[in-house]
């Protein structure tokens, strides 16, 4: 199974300063055209990013796949084409054991950065950023793997084993 959905209310209040209401705004990404490969991600409320800017988006959103899969997180093209801006991390990587973890249900944050020389003005359900789902490929002398995730963002260096 491969879907989109929204953390919970309770979820949503620890990890931000916005309101129920911005949170009953949340628009669950999705493609904007049969052929399009990736699904939009929207702000949920106005932002402002000065040149050399960075800013951490909460989106309010998890993402539920198979085993072997990853969600890639790219900036969206015409923002880093027009605009300069980038991803902190070039590309986001959302693995399918971090969905429903016990730090943050997998809440889905991008930290993006306005690299250009101008004041660039998001509003909020601009799509600015986009998740493609794809398989993966893993070497085939690895040895077993039993370490699995404690928690959130960056907790792949705490592990425990099963």
């Amino acid at each position: 199974m491969r879907k989109f959905e929204k953390i919970s209310l309770n979820q949503f209040m620890k990890d931000t300063k916005l309101t129920e209401k911005e949170y009953n705004k949340i628009i669950i990404p999705k493609r904007a055209t049969q052929n399009s490969a990736g699904y939009d991600f929207h702000i949920l409320n106005d932002i402002t990013l000065k040149p050399d800017e960075i800013i951490k988006i909460p989106t309010g959103i998890k993402a539920q796949m198979n085993k072997g899969e990853v969600l890639m997180i790219y900036i969206r093209s015409s923002l880093g084409f027009k605009y300069n801006l980038r991803l902190c991390n070039g590309t986001g990587i959302i693995d399918s054991d971090y969905y429903n973890n016990q730090d943050n249900e997998g809440h889905i944050f991008i930290k993006i950065q306005n690299e250009g020389k101008e004041t660039i003005n998001l509003k909020a359900n601009d799509r600015f950023a986009q998740g493609i789902f794809m398989k993966y490929l893993t070497v085939t002398d690895e040895k077993q793997i039993n370490n699995i995730r404690q928690g959130g963002i960056g907790s792949t260096n705490q592990r425990r084993n099963k």
